[in-house]
């Protein structure tokens, strides 16, 4: 049987990149590519893919959270994070919210194609970079790390946060989630009291230090 994928990055140019890699190997299908973090998620739903690959920096929903709702609504497809950044937060939150791998964006084809093949046997996988400089936190003993703020946050108010440091309104956010403005504004106010933030400048600086938004104009 082919090994299933569903492309969500972006970048269009990335997604055909990644689609002609696999176009070389008979026994891997891809079946569906979105640039949209909520569509990713619906689309796992639908799809039933055995392979998730998505971008850490999505539209509308980061990879991460993608990742962590993936792996609470269907368990049986494996994530396999993109990056082009070799920050170990990332790669530790996405472990912890059950990425089957982690890779850094100038992967090689083949080694792309051996990643994907890891995972679909039950073996995670790590861009060699990646999983030395996790070796070097392993010393770091639990009872010195302190709760992330970020972890009390509902899946909702996540959602929230994210179209929001997008510069979504109240309406544009109620739309999309299938709330009322008034939920949103709820929701807005719970999680700005849980992250400490005051104004919509500290929320953006959040999103972007928090790694939610890409570093770019």
């Amino acid at each position: 049987m082919s090994i299933t994928i569903l492309l969500a990055h972006r970048y269009p140019l990335v997604r055909a990149g990644l689609q002609a890699v696999f176009e070389r190997h008979a026994d891997i299908d891809v079946i569906g590519e979105t640039d949209s973090g909520p569509a990713a998620v619906t689309l796992v739903a639908r799809l039933h893919p055995d392979v998730l690959i998505i971008d850490v920096m999505m539209p509308g929903l980061s990879g991460l959270e993608v990742t962590r709702q993936v792996r609470q609504r269907r368990p049986r497809t494996r994530a396999l994070v993109l990056s082009t950044s070799t920050n170990v937060t990332h790669v530790r939150t996405a472990i912890r919210y059950g990425a089957a791998g982690y890779l850094l964006q100038e992967v090689s084809g083949s080694e792309l194609v051996q990643a994907v093949r890891e995972v679909v046997a039950g073996r995670p996988y790590l861009s060699p970079v990646l999983a030395e400089r996790l070796r070097t936190l392993q010393d770091q003993k639990a009872s010195t790390e302190v709760l992330d703020p970020y972890e009390t946050l509902t899946a909702r108010e996540r959602e929230v946060l994210h179209l929001a440091a997008e510069g979504r309104t109240y309406p544009e956010i109620a739309a999309i989630l299938g709330i009322s403005p008034r939920t949103v504004e709820t929701h807005r106010a719970h999680l700005m009291k849980k992250l400490g933030l005051r104004t919509k400048t500290d929320l953006l600086r959040y999103a972007l230090l928090r790694g939610l938004l890409p570093m770019e104009p």
